[in-house]
């Protein structure tokens, strides 16, 4: 992977209606470029309450007619150790608000109801024979989305977390202090190595570390910043309030 400066571009929208509109445009053109040169489209989701937006408007009969759902494989950048039904799965809200109204059929998610580590080294494996990797190799997602917590955590990796560490591993297991909780989460270096990732944040309530984040002289310190693509693109959409607090 060659070594250069990262490609990043920040759009700041009106609202979350807007940003959903953009983040939709920015996959669909990613897609469109993924499947006319490998023929599949591999995108990680994330959970929160922040890509609902535009889970609902790929729902939508207009966007469900223009995504070659036959194409496109969905997986997990994190989630949290409860079963699929639970109101806090990450799964159980992109089914809800996505999958279950798509034609869509290759989504592979993380098994939280899982133990933990059991979890964890499962979802490797998935990667490691899906992507058919050879030892010390990553998966290449075409599309990563996240967002960004007020703590500048992003995927299941937190601020003074042991996962920021992680260089070896595709997928570790996180407990969360805050919340006294388990997660799953894919490590640094799988993101790093995307073609893209994409965050996406809104709320006045994220102004702070918004700033923060996006301070590129600053020393890195929130995890959030150390999401750089080695060889990929690097896209921050937000609102309004997030932009201007």
């Amino acid at each position: 992977m060659s070594n250069r400066s990262i490609n990043l571009a920040l759009h700041v929208m009106k609202d979350p209606a807007a940003m959903a509109e953009k983040a939709a445009q920015l996959l669909l053109d990613r897609c469109e470029r993924a499947v006319a040169a490998r023929g599949v489209f591999t995108l990680a989701l994330s959970g929160g309450s922040t890509p609902i937006p535009l889970f609902r408007l790929l729902a939508t009969p207009a966007w469900l007619d223009r995504l070659p759902w036959e194409k496109i494989a969905v997986y997990w950048v994190d989630e949290r150790c409860v079963e699929p039904d639970n109101p806090q799965s990450n799964y159980g809200v992109a089914r809800r608000e996505l999958l279950s109204l798509a034609p869509a059929t290759r989504f592979y998610r993380m098994k939280g109801e899982m133990d933990p580590v059991e979890g964890a080294a499962a979802y490797e494996s998935l990667l490691r024979e899906h992507f058919d990797l050879e030892d010390g190799a990553w998966p290449r997602f075409d599309m990563v989305l996240l967002g960004m917590g007020e703590d500048g955590h992003t995927a299941s990796l937190f601020p003074d977390g042991t996962g920021l560490a992680e260089r070896s591993r595709l997928v570790i297991d996180q407990y969360v202090l805050a919340t006294k909780s388990d997660r799953l989460t894919l490590t640094l270096p799988v993101l790093n190595n995307a073609r893209c990732c994409v965050f996406l944040v809104s709320g006045g309530e994220k102004h702070p570390v918004l700033a923060r984040a996006l301070d590129l002289l600053a020393e890195p310190t929130l995890p959030a910043q150390f999401v750089k693509p080695t060889n990929g693109d690097l896209v921050w959409i937000v609102d309004e309030g997030a932009a201007k607090g």
